[in-house]
């Protein structure tokens, strides 16, 4: 029997961590009894100062493949990271995470595991053709996001047309491959993460996905743009001859990794 460990990095998330913790529970419960496959939930909360740790904990009395650490500190990246660590104490097979928000299903998230197959892990796309995307995404956010991926395929070489979606799976060699070497915890991590695996040649699928925007989900790209193109015009200085001038960098544009 396979074991997968899902980790869901939460930051002031008491609207919505019940209904996904609930949702994830029951559907890889039933999915357990016809499909060789075991589960734990691992709840990253990080820097919070709501309720998520007291719904989390009640939660947990009823199921207890959920357990959860709690940071001080924050961000997505530093969250999953942690994740990471703890899954790997254990003896999960696959290893993923995805966002709290339930804009990924756990129904959608068990299509991505299965998709896996001889590859070395799979993420969800939700630009692809068979991916739907409720309720449609806007023009402008629509271009946003294509002005980011152009500037990360053409600039990482990454062929991968959604890098950003909260919905990826890996198998536990490549999360131990991929751990050392992941030391950005905001907006870049999933692109850092994403070369860090192309550069060791491991095989990462895109899988269509079906995605629902939640209410409170919204990121300010104007305010977060130009943090994402910094972080990867750093992840390019890194994989280049000039990386020995990572630290200047670092200093100029003040951009702290974790």
């Amino acid at each position: 029997m396979k074991k997968l460990s899902i980790i869901i990095p939460a930051y002031n998330e008491e609207k919505r961590i019940g209904n996904t913790l609930n949702n994830y529970s029951s559907h890889f419960e039933d999915l357990g009894k016809t499909a060789a496959l075991d589960y734990e939930i691992i709840v990253v909360i990080n820097n919070t100062s709501d309720r998520t740790e007291e719904i989390v904990k009640s939660i947990r009395e009823k199921n207890r493949r959920i357990r959860y650490l709690n940071f001080k500190q924050g961000g997505k990246g530093f969250a999953v990271i942690e994740g990471f660590k703890e899954a790997l104490k254990g003896n999960s097979d696959f290893i993923g995470f995805v966002d709290a928000d339930l804009a990924t299903s756990a129904e959608e998230y068990a299509k991505l595991f299965f998709s896996i197959r001889n590859h070395d892990g799979a993420i969800a796309d939700r630009y692809l053709p068979q991916s739907r995307v409720y309720p449609p995404t806007t023009f402008r956010r629509i271009v946003v996001s294509r002005i980011f991926n152009f500037l990360i395929r053409s600039i990482l070489q990454l062929p991968y047309k959604d890098t950003q979606c909260g919905a990826k799976i890996f198998k536990r060699r490549a999360v131990e491959t991929m751990l050392p070497h992941l030391t950005m915890s905001q907006w870049a991590f999933d692109v850092e993460l994403l070369c860090v695996l192309k550069k060791n040649n491991y095989s990462i699928k895109s899988a269509p996905t079906v995605w629902i925007d939640k209410e409170y989900s919204k990121i300010n790209f104007w305010k977060a743009g130009p943090w994402m193109f910094l972080g990867i015009i750093r992840l390019r200085l890194l994989q280049s001859p000039l990386r020995q001038f990572i630290r200047i960098y670092d200093k100029f544009i003040g951009f702290i990794p974790r």
